[in-house]
């Protein structure tokens, strides 16, 4: 099991948030070993992760953010031309964050358990529009290669059902940064089918190479 720890700052600009200025209450899905649940709860935010990891105990969600810092390095060294450091400002500052967002992740989720949820898409435990916000970093997408198009259909609907809005970045495979090609006909199908309007806007981060869109969902 590997678990990636991404910042609260990484997620910020993922996002294309005012981290002085969140919604009350957010969902983070599939959240890993990310420190943006305890630095949205810092600000006074209502803020839950769920990840189906949590399900294991604080030993091996360790070891598995351990092992997903160095799955992420490999990944990196195997495709070096596909990423940038221009955001980080260098390798070491990127590091530190990702250090820095894995003791955050362990020491609050060690405090505060109840707001680390297992739970897996595409089938959520929480009510129809729970959240004025969700937020979906690397999984949708990333994973283009591993889960099919009916996959992600179901998902971005669940997450619709859950939040008023829904934010995914990014929109390309890992690794290679291609493009998903059955992304258009996601969004076609979420709009008709299921009234729910989808945009692609550019955000201030980009360090693979091309993966600078994020999507939002709203309605219906």
């Amino acid at each position: 099991m590997l678990l990636t720890s991404r910042s609260f700052e990484e997620y910020v600009a993922f996002f294309d948030l005012d981290a002085n200025r969140l919604p009350d209450r957010i969902l983070d899905c599939c959240a890993g070993a990310s420190s943006f649940v305890a630095g949205a709860c810092a600000r006074g935010v209502d803020a839950i992760a769920a990840d189906p990891a949590y399900a294991e105990d604080e030993p091996t969600l360790a070891e598995a953010a351990t092992a997903g810092a160095s799955g992420g390095g490999r990944l990196i060294a195997q495709h070096q031309d596909r990423f940038s450091y221009a955001w980080y400002g260098s390798a070491e500052r990127r590091d530190a964050l990702r250090a820095g967002a894995a003791k955050t992740f362990r020491e609050h989720r060690h405090r505060q358990p109840g707001r680390y949820v297992a739970a897996s898409l595409p089938a959520l435990p929480f009510a129809d529009q729970a959240f004025p916000l969700a937020l979906c970093s690397h999984l949708l997408f990333t994973w283009a290669d591993r889960f099919d198009e009916q996959w992600h259909l179901d998902s971005l609907v669940e997450l619709g059902r859950v939040a008023a809005e829904v934010r995914i970045f990014p929109l390309v495979r890992q690794g290679s940064g291609e493009p998903v090609p059955f992304l258009p006909r996601l969004r076609q199908r979420l709009r008709a089918d299921f009234g729910i309007s989808s945009r692609i806007t550019s955000v201030g981060y980009e360090f693979q190479v091309g993966a600078h869109h994020m999507l939002t969902l709203t309605g219906p």
